[in-house]
């Protein structure tokens, strides 16, 4: 049987989560999706709760869709999601795992890969982020758990566009685009967003099909990754756009950072696996998330790895083409993480 693919919602509180849920919850969309609420009790302040009023763990709404209410812990709840779908008591395509807005996305990421059993029953497809665009800024400067919930990040969902400035909107996405170069960005109208979205992207797949390859540095302007190399002094690097003139983004030093790394020399394979592991140990609680395509000395294909915290992970890609370029491309972005001490480590990989 397939795995289940599963998307993790995310976004400061008031970001409006629970708006774009009520959408796909009760849109007539052909997709059965179950809902997981992850709440803490008494320190979730929304009180839009999907599930209002009732002792039901699990709500089958009209449209097909599952909602359930997390009562105990993540695991158990998927775990019991499963069984009940392998028995034909409940129908359900895919999850949807909305997390408190409090919350960092790191520990639910990771129950994906720690516990087998879940492991074996369900694909983690990527981490979707909404930012509040009146809020955004304030948030981003205050909180960490909102710095931490943009770096963490496969696609970036802006909302409440409408009630700011083009000027407001664009710097904040300059913003974000320096902290989490990788995750693409579009703004949203009131949870409107379409499916194809919101589904299926792939952040967390380490297989053949890999987007980041051609496309992960377009970000940086002109795709020579050359503003990301030296981000120590703040964003005063790039400022050939108007909206540098904006005061508040000089206001700020986010610790929530990327830097790419990129070589055409080949990785010395054991090398490069002593120095992520030691990097990992050492850095891992700051290293949100890390992704790359390798060149590795004597394989003739790609060699993809990415990793959440302490979990790294790598996989066979496909074959260099024909006079492809082989270049090594990574990105890395976590909270005040070394750069020149990964660069050199780096550097010391290559043969």
């Amino acid at each position: 049987m397939s795995l289940i693919p599963v998307t993790i919602l995310t976004g400061f509180l008031g970001s409006g989560k629970t708006t774009l849920l009520k959408r796909i919850l009760s849109e007539s969309h052909g997709q059965r999706i179950a809902v997981i609420e992850n709440e803490f009790g008494e320190e979730n302040i929304d009180n839009d709760i999907l599930v209002a009023d009732t002792q039901e763990q699990i709500i089958q709404m009209s449209n097909g869709c599952v909602c359930c209410t997390i009562r105990e812990d993540l695991r158990a709840t998927l775990a019991d999601l499963a069984k009940q779908r392998k028995a034909g008591t409940l129908t359900f395509d895919r999850v949807v795992i909305e997390t408190t807005g409090l919350a960092d996305p790191g520990p639910v990421a990771q129950t994906f890969f720690m516990d087998d059993e879940i492991a074996e029953l369900y694909l983690l497809d990527a981490i979707v982020t909404l930012v509040d665009a009146k809020h955004g800024n304030q948030q981003l400067n205050d909180r960490q758990e909102a710095r931490r919930q943009v770096g963490f990040a496969d696609q970036i969902f802006l909302s409440k566009t409408d009630l700011v400035t083009a000027d407001e909107a664009e710097a904040l996405s300059h913003r974000i685009k320096h902290m989490n170069p990788r995750a693409p960005q579009q703004r949203v109208n009131f949870g409107d967003v379409p499916l194809q979205v919101f589904l299926d992207i792939r952040g967390f797949n380490l297989n053949a099909k890999l987007d980041i390859d051609p496309d992960f540095l377009k970000e940086d302007g002109h795709g020579h990754g050359h503003h990301h190399h030296h981000h120590d002094h703040g964003h005063d690097h790039d400022c050939g756009h108007d909206h540098c003139d904006h005061p508040h983004h000089h206001a700020h030093d986010d610790d929530v950072k990327s830097f790419v790394y990129k070589a055409t020399k080949p990785f010395n394979a054991t090398k490069l696996e002593d120095f992520l592991g030691s990097m990992v140990q050492i850095y891992g609680p700051k290293m949100l998330r890390y992704k790359g395509v390798l060149h590795v000395a004597g394989m003739d294909r790609k060699v993809i790895f990415q990793g959440v915290h302490q979990l790294m992970g790598s996989d066979m890609g496909p074959k260099w083409a024909a006079g492809e370029s082989k270049v090594s491309k990574m990105v890395f972005i976590g909270i005040d993480l070394p750069q020149d001490l990964f660069k050199a480590g780096l550097d010391q990989c290559l043969n």
